[in-house]
């Protein structure tokens, strides 16, 4: 038998040996340093939270809420004009808030947030292990409550410190504050994407609703959006928006808030979300497509003036005058003249050009940029042309449509896709044009207009502006034409000249002759003048009535002759104009001086409230956010606190040949009214720069004026009363609806004889008989020239 030498034990079966020597002692000291060290983690746990807890802020800003709230403009009528501030919001007390929106915010938020203190450990439990699963910092795990805190005041850092702090303060809110308030903060203040914080400016941003106007699935897709606006915003992709809200949905079934039938029929609706442009034109309470950008920034600029840089935060609500049916009107009038001016000069050709690469994302990145930087503007829609012939033009818009123009969408811009076009005029591949709808699904090449107009509207006894369009469109330019442009008035200072002629002994009845003048440098402060009428008529002898009604330059000129430039110039002070800007020369009988069409405006309501200076005025009242009227207009009005800065006889005398104008004159087309109350006057500069007509009936007042931004001419034979008066008739057919006929009777001072108007003072036999005749007429010449017009 072999005999084995003895093997020694293994290191292995050393440690073994060790082990079951020592195991338990072992296990013992790993136990305790294992509780140690998760005592010292808990203690510098707890002790970190106290540090945190001690140097939190005072919550103060959260006890006494208050959001920062854009500035709105308002219509008189209570509709929306215009927002400014960098965030939208709308403020809504819990109370007002809809339950199925609390009830899908919570679902998707926070459904435990009325059982925990501020913190939902088992959710940041959750969140720990799916993040630890992933590999990022995905979920969060903030309840509510937290969130509240984050927003307020944290940064959106994303570290546990932070996490630790954002707990702290979940803690002291919840100590302070009701669950109710807390959850009213979160409603209003949570960012919710398109500048829209809180639901309110969402419903409205997304929707254009109120809160309470919301459907189910609307209130779930909204709900939805605080995870991540961006990503789950429904301008920027719809679908993945709709797949939240089912989300959303379906933890609301899961909670009981809702059943199997209203998830069926709330992903079964067809949710209608408002595109970004729509989103960004004009969001809250009250959503209207009344474009009143124009005296929005006015508003905006005189509240600015007084409340500085609260104006967009404090949530002040300006009150304006605009009636926005009337806006709306008088916008329309005013582009429906300029469109129609702009196509009877012909279509000019393309706005640009840019070189179009075969197809791939070059050629598609060229398109996106040309029309990125083409100005929106109101029905002109930009398109850049693929393809090009006499008959046929495709192109596309800026969403990818691609659309045919042909037949009659081809016609205005018929020149620029003939072979022989001029190659700066030609429409080819590469243009890029504007269109115009034509119908549900047809287009016609159209163009911007180069001409500009204004128009403005008031109420004669005080002054409330009721419609106010600065130009043809805001966002093409800013400039405000209404207030802002000085403009040579043409024969509409004509009758604040007659006025104060009436009050220096001239009748309507004088005879004034209407020949040809040449005169002198001193007498026009600048070369020999060799004035002439528009028409090239000269009529002869005719009464200062008609002298008006026809808008004869040399009347006129013999009336300042009679007066003095000097007194007349003084005389326009008590109607709004400023003198120095009327120099005293005869050139100002033709209008060679300088107005705007609010002065206008001010001025003709002197003749239409019978005589008081009454001032236009945009804003009724200023309230705060709780609605309370910080400052209210007190307008001067007519027959009461207004002061009289015409005499009753003259402006009833104005009156009357305003009206005769309106009649039988040169803005003969406003008796297409039929009101016997119309009155008016044209206005049309020298070279036709500029076109005016401003008059009113029915106690209000409306001044329209067209012209190009650097004057020139607007056209051989273009006339203020076939320009302008065309937007002043669109506007007062619809603003003069239902409203009363002004019956004027003659003041004390005002007598009849023959059926004429005369002051008391200065009646036949002692006003002034004639002007630039070589003898007196007899009374029976003077009926017999009558009889001409």
């Amino acid at each position: 038998m072999t005999a084995y030498p003895e093997r020694n034990p293994s290191r292995f079966e050393q440690l073994r040996a060790w082990l079951r020597a020592h195991g338990a002692r072992l296990a013992a000291w790993t136990a305790f340093i294992s509780a140690s060290g998760v005592a010292c983690a808990m203690l510098f746990l707890i002790f970190a939270f106290a540090i945190a807890y001690a140097n939190l802020p005072p919550i103060d800003s959260l006890a006494d809420y208050r959001p920062k709230i854009p500035l709105r403009i308002w219509s008189s009528d209570g509709v929306l004009l215009g927002e400014f501030g960098e965030e939208r919001r709308s403020y809504v007390p819990i109370r007002e808030v809809p339950e199925r929106l609390k009830d899908a915010i919570l679902s998707a938020e926070d459904d435990s947030f009325y059982r925990h203190s501020g913190v939902d450990f088992l959710g940041l439990a959750r969140a720990a292990l799916a993040n630890a699963v992933s590999g990022r910092r995905a979920q969060g795990g903030s309840t509510i409550t937290m969130q509240v805190a984050r927003n307020f005041y944290l940064s959106s850092e994303r570290s546990y410190i932070r996490k630790l702090y954002e707990i702290a303060l979940a803690y002291k809110i919840e100590a302070s504050l009701p669950k109710d308030r807390i959850l009213e903060v979160y409603i209003n203040q949570i960012f919710l994407g398109q500048r829209a914080y809180g639901f309110a400016a969402a419903a409205q941003t997304y929707f254009g609703k109120a809160l309470g106007d919301l459907t189910l699935g609307e209130c779930a897709m909204l709900a939805g959006l605080p995870a991540a606006p961006s990503a789950y915003n429904p301008n920027a992709n719809l679908h993945r928006a709709r797949v939240r809200e089912r989300y959303v949905l379906s933890r609301m079934v899961a909670l009981g808030y809702i059943d199997h039938a209203d998830f069926d029929k709330a992903v079964a609706s067809d949710l209608k979300v408002r595109t970004s442009g729509e989103a960004g034109a004009v969001t809250n309470l009250t959503y209207s497509r009344v474009r009143a950008e124009y005296p929005a920034e006015l508003a905006r600029q005189l509240v600015f003036d007084v409340f500085r840089d609260e104006t967009y935060t404090r949530g002040l609500n300006v009150y304006t005058t605009i009636s926005s049916g009337d806006q709306q009107v008088a916008y329309e009038a005013v582009r429906a003249q300029v469109f129609s001016y702009d196509h009877r000069y012909g279509y000019r050709g393309p706005e640009r050009f840019i070189e179009l690469p075969p197809d791939g994302p070059t050629r598609e990145q060229r398109i996106e940029e040309a029309l990125a930087d083409a100005t929106e503007l109101d029905g002109l829609v930009a398109a850049v042309v693929l393809e090009a012939s006499p008959k046929l033009v495709r192109a596309t818009f800026a969403d990818g449509r691609v659309v045919r123009i042909e037949g009659e969408g081809l016609r205005f811009a018929a020149s620029s896709l003939a072979p022989r076009a001029q190659p700066a005029h030609r429409i080819i591949p590469g243009a890029l044009i504007r269109l115009a709808r034509l119908g549900k699904d047809s287009w016609a090449i159209a163009q911007v207009p180069q001409v500009e107009s204004a128009f403005v509207a008031c109420d004669a006894r005080d002054g409330a502006v009721r419609a106010f369009i600065g130009g043809f469109d805001f966002n093409l330019n800013k400039f405000d034409h209404v207030t802002q442009a000085w403009r040579q008035p043409g024969s509409s200072i004509k009758p604040f000249i007659y006025a104060a002629a009436l009050e220096k002994g001239l009748m309507t009845s004088t005879l004034i002759n209407d020949a040809p003048l040449m005169l002198d440098p001193e007498q026009t402060g600048g070369q020999v003048w060799d004035p002439k009428n528009f028409d090239g008529k000269y009529e002869g002898p005719m009464r200062l009535r008609q002298g008006l009604a026809k808008s004869k330059n040399m009347v006129s000129i013999r009336v300042l002759q009679q007066i003095g430039p000097q007194y007349a110039q003084q005389y326009l002070e008590r109607f709004g104009f400023d003198p120095e800007r009327h120099p005293a020369y005869l050139t100002m009988a033709l209008g060679a001086g300088a107005v705007t069409p609010w002065q206008e405006l001010a001025a003709y309501t002197v003749f239409a409230n019978g005589g008081f200076g009454t001032t236009p005025y945009l804003i009724s009242r200023i309230a705060d956010a709780s609605g309370k009227v910080l400052m209210e207009a007190g307008p001067r009005v007519a027959g009461d606190s207004a002061p009289r800065v015409l005499d009753a006889g003259t402006a009833f005398i104005m009156d009357s040949m305003l009206r005769d104008v309106a009649r039988y004159g040169t803005g003969a087309r406003a008796s297409g009214l039929g009101r016997a109350d119309v009155a008016g006057k044209t206005g049309t500069t020298n070279d036709s720069h500029d076109a005016w007509f401003s008059g009113y009936g029915g106690g209000i007042v409306g001044v329209a004026w067209i012209g190009f931004d650097q004057p020139h001419p607007l056209g051989e034979r273009e006339t203020g009363g076939g320009l302008a008066l065309p937007i002043w008739l669109d506007y007062m057919t619809s603003a003069l609806k239902g409203v009363a006929m002004v019956d004027r009777q003659p003041p004390p001072n005002v007598i009849t004889i023959d059926g004429e108007y005369y002051l008391d003072e200065f009646q036949p036999g002692q006003g002034v008989a004639s002007l630039g005749l070589e003898e007196e007429q007899t009374p029976e010449q003077t009926r017999r020239d009558d009889k001409v017009f």
